[in-house]
């Protein structure tokens, strides 16, 4: 639905196959190649990123409608800004950047001025202690409970930076490096948000540990 939405009127592929280059990666290919106005090859791109895109759009604004939305313009912007892609890069960290900045945006204008802070969570200047002999058993629980109620009412109580450590780990599995470079943040910051969310979760999800 969201490639319908997303390039049913705005992008219009081209007859025939995209345009490939073979020395490079598919996305990056695909890239360089709407780059040069090849709109088969970006409505490729679509195709492939529609998922985690609305995924981490619906993760920070909690709104069905309002994420599509947000889908969808994201993928207008990034057509916009095809030539400012690197293709030495991993493409999905630099699409979810844009994603993530209109989602923090629209989130912003929902408050009043005087109550438009950093949205993420205070305290983060310190590296947590990450040797926490827990931590396997939050991850088997987050993996076996991820469509319970109350893990999804956990995670939606979670500051907007937790929620997107945990959806980008947990959920679409991207490695500490991917998740920095979507965020824009040093690795070690992802490492503490996650171990700090994990901490929450443990915390909101207590009653069901074993003893």
């Amino acid at each position: 639905m969201i490639a319908a939405v997303a390039y049913g009127e705005v992008f219009i592929p081209a007859e025939g196959q995209p345009t490939v280059e073979p020395e490079l990666p598919l996305e990056a290919a695909l890239a360089r190649a709407a780059a040069r106005s090849d709109r088969s090859a970006f409505a490729r791109l679509v195709e492939i990123h529609k998922r985690v895109v609305y995924g981490l759009c619906l993760r920070l604004l909690q709104d069905g409608e309002e994420a599509r939305d947000a889908a969808q313009e994201t993928f207008v912007r990034a057509w916009s800004a095809i030539g400012t892609y690197d293709p030495a890069q991993p493409f999905a960290p630099w699409l979810l950047r844009i994603a993530r900045n209109h989602c923090l945006d629209l989130v912003r204008r929902r408050l009043p001025a005087s109550r438009r802070v950093d949205l993420d969570a205070e305290g983060e200047g310190e590296r947590a202690e990450l040797a926490d002999p827990a931590a396997p058993r939050a991850d088997e629980r987050l993996e076996k409970a991820e469509t319970a109620s109350t893990l999804g009412v956990a995670v939606a109580a979670l500051p907007p930076n937790y929620r997107e450590v945990i959806h980008l780990f947990h959920v679409e599995q991207m490695s500490y490096k991917e998740i920095a470079a979507t965020l824009e943040v040093p690795i070690g910051t992802v490492m503490t948000w996650l171990h700090r969310a994990r901490a929450k979760l443990r915390d909101a999800l207590g009653p069901k540990e074993q003893p």
